[in-house]
């Protein structure tokens, strides 16, 4: 709790919008943060039931670790001046084309690593906890691969460096949601609750999605560095519809009003992912 205190704490001492300069140190495996977690779903959902012994606490292990990641990326960041503490890690590029560079990357700051530490931090408490709920469940295995397939989805959402790579995190928190929600999906309430999710978030997803392409209509960009600087030349009817979107995106995945109603639901898969989804996380 102490090092989710220091990065609020950081949080408030950051400038707006603060020059990223490459990863060193320990953001320099800035990717193991997503990647740890991945991997731990990958396990389990590949291995299949060879897996059942040792998958869930493997899953645990890994989600710890990418916590511990991201606590010593944040002590690396204590000991910065608030103008340096932005690192950029650059993963691949996705279409080189002329001018047009779609790259992946991971945008490592303040904001992000207070989300980080969060999500890690929660999400293994809640691994923690579900090692004992799900002790006597057959397909432990498969729900423990699902927790983090959504930690890691949570954490590219929160660490991404562009629109692009957000709508991918979002896209697999969603995914993730509708697996866990529908996790008993024997009985046929709780698959209609998964359903249910699943398509109101669908509309929020629709809102971004427009978001984003007209993002790239408009800035000819859609990473951050790049909309935040050109979006003071934008017209005043282009950001306002850019803005709306953007707000029926997070109705969606936030559960407010008009697209509230899958939340109650929700509370159909077990008790873990209520506490994933309603009070951690989402």
């Amino acid at each position: 709790m102490q090092l989710i205190s220091s990065a609020v704490d950081l949080l408030a001492a950051s400038p707006s919008v603060p020059e990223a300069a490459a990863a060193s140190g320990p953001a320099a495996f800035g990717w193991l943060l997503v990647g740890l977690p991945l991997l731990g779903a990958a396990v389990l959902l590949i291995g299949g039931r060879r897996t059942d012994d040792f998958g869930p606490v493997l899953a645990t292990v890994l989600s710890w670790v990418s916590f511990g990641v991201g606590a010593s990326i944040l002590l690396q960041m204590l000991g910065q001046e608030p103008e340096a503490r932005a690192h950029h890690l650059k993963l691949f590029s996705w279409i080189t084309a002329g001018s047009l560079d779609l790259s992946a990357g991971l945008l490592i700051d303040q904001l992000s690593i207070t989300f980080v530490l969060l999500v890690t931090f929660v999400g293994s408490l809640i691994h923690v906890y579900s090692l004992g709920y799900m002790e006597h469940d057959k397909d432990k295995r498969r729900f423990f691969a699902y927790l983090n397939l959504f930690v890691a989805a949570m954490l590219l959402l929160v660490l991404a460096d562009s629109y692009l790579l957000l709508y991918v995190g979002w896209e697999g928190v969603g995914l993730a949601s509708y697996l866990l929600i529908g996790f008993w999906n024997w009985n046929p309430p709780y698959a209609s609750a998964a359903n249910k999710a699943f398509i109101a978030n669908r509309v929020g997803d629709f809102g971004l999605g427009l978001a984003i392409m007209m993002m790239f209509f408009t800035f000819g960009r859609v990473d951050y560095a790049g909309v935040f600087a050109a979006a003071g030349n934008g017209s005043e009817t282009a950001l306002t519809i850019i803005g709306l979107l953007l707000l029926l995106g997070a109705c969606g995945k936030s559960a407010q009003f008009p697209l509230q109603s899958w939340l109650g639901d929700a509370m159909a898969g077990p008790t873990p992912v209520s506490a994933l989804i309603h009070a951690a996380t989402m």
